[in-house]
């Protein structure tokens, strides 16, 4: 392994992190309505259970209001079940074949906490780019070690392994900020 490839690895890995980081964003509730919000439910489908995406689409009515359509006329029950025993404490209607589902406004309380929740996924985010980070570093002092490289060229990589983890890191605190923005928006 070269040390070309080496930093080429840590800026894919730190990017697919950062891409993860955003997804798990995406599941933390804010005030208003967000679709993604019910990517985690699964619902049992003739005796599998399936993604909620997969058996109903969902969309949007207004701001704080989820609406899940189902494809198959039997599912709507299964399906409200499932989002009712979910942890995320919503509580769907039945409208016909549309179940829709509205968000509760958040306590002050609970956005507070939905802030920590956010906090300490960014906490762990940093930690796998600061890991990403030593294991360039030790790849590239494997290759001094074993005189495929220089030290020049060791401080040198170094130095810009830690210019792209300072820039992911950026990254990741200010989606922590803008989320953090979102949850304590009335």
């Amino acid at each position: 392994m070269t040390i070309a490839d080496i930093k080429q690895n840590a800026q894919v890995k730190m990017d697919q992190s950062i891409a993860a980081f955003k997804n798990n964003l995406t599941k933390i509730r804010t005030g208003r309505a967000n679709p993604a919000l019910l990517d985690t439910i699964h619902v049992e489908y003739y005796g599998n259970h399936v993604p909620l995406s997969q058996v109903a689409n969902v969309s949007l009515l207004d701001a704080r209001t989820i609406s899940v359509q189902p494809w198959e006329k039997g599912m709507g029950a299964k399906i409200e079940k499932a989002i009712r025993e979910s942890d995320l404490g919503l509580n769907p209607a039945s409208m016909g074949d549309l179940i829709r589902v509205p968000m509760p406004p958040m306590s002050e309380e609970r956005r507070k906490e939905m802030t920590k929740i956010v906090r300490s996924e960014g906490e762990n985010a940093k930690i796998a780019i600061r890991n990403l980070r030593r294991d360039a570093n030790e790849a590239v002092k494997k290759l001094v070690k074993d005189k495929e490289a220089t030290e020049d060229d060791q401080k040198r990589t170094e130095a810009d392994v830690q210019k792209v983890t300072d820039k992911h890191i950026a990254e990741i605190d200010a989606l922590v900020a803008s989320k953090e923005k979102d949850i304590m928006e009335v």
